[in-house]
């Protein structure tokens, strides 16, 4: 989740929208999200789409090639949207300088996609062939690298006696373990999400910050840095990158 964009894929050449039409293709990927979400993507046809969005499955056409493209146009618009609210909740939150503080953050951006949820999981059920026919996304890397890791105890933001990997894979347990839980256990027998969330935050705190204290401004630019960086690289990039690390330039 943080690291959403594989930076060595890159394409620049964008080629230009196939139609001007910004109102009529809100209502298209708006019409596809609800659909995917609900029933997968393999369940989902053009013309569902079409149908659900009220409009002719020839004007999905004039603005996507193919069921695939709308999927990947789809998922980008959401990573833009999970982008902008990450980098929203760092800078209003006085703890965001801290790891506690940025994991919370992802942690409570990513809930505005179910679509991102079940590709940070690799949901089958939701992502289906698109997910057979895109396998580089099965070895995306995490929502927390060692670099930024590293990068944060540099900056006095993060304890130094913890090797940088093992807190990126602490973190990422727990992130896998917070989008995957409703396929073990029950909804009634779980916390709400928020609450869940800020408990999380509470146990990073006091696990992961300095015993002098945490450096909360350097910690803070450097987790908007990287945020900054990302939502320009998803909006410069064709969606084929998505799905990895945003702390290598």
């Amino acid at each position: 989740m943080g690291q959403i964009v594989k930076n060595e894929q890159i394409e620049n050449d964008i080629p230009p929208p196939k139609n001007d039409n910004p109102e009529r293709e809100a209502r298209i990927l708006d019409a596809a999200a609800a659909l995917v979400a609900h029933f997968g993507y393999d369940k989902t046809s053009v013309s569902d789409i079409a149908r659900e969005a009220g409009v002719s499955k020839g004007a999905i056409y004039l603005h996507f090639d193919s069921k695939e493209s709308l999927f990947e146009a789809l998922l980008r618009r959401e990573t833009l949207t999970y982008s902008a609210e990450w980098l929203r909740l760092v800078e209003a939150d006085p703890e965001g300088g801290t790891f506690a503080g940025m994991f919370k953050n992802i942690l409570y951006a990513l809930q505005t996609s179910p679509l991102l949820r079940a590709l940070y999981r690799r949901d089958r059920r939701v992502l289906g062939s698109w997910l057979r026919a895109n396998p580089e996304i099965m070895h995306q890397k995490a929502a927390v690298n060692s670099e930024l890791a590293q990068m944060m105890q540099q900056a006095r933001a993060v304890r130094s006696d913890i090797p940088p990997d093992v807190i990126a894979h602490l973190l990422n347990m727990l992130a896998y373990a917070l989008v995957s839980m409703d396929d073990v256990m029950s909804p009634k027998d779980m916390p709400d999400t928020e609450t869940v969330i800020e408990g999380i935050a509470l146990l990073l705190e006091g696990g992961l910050n300095p015993p002098e204290g945490a450096d909360l401004e350097a910690g803070k630019q450097i987790v908007l840095q990287l945020a900054t960086a990302a939502r320009q690289q998803i909006e410069a990039a064709s969606f084929r990158a998505f799905g990895s690390d945003t702390t290598r330039n």
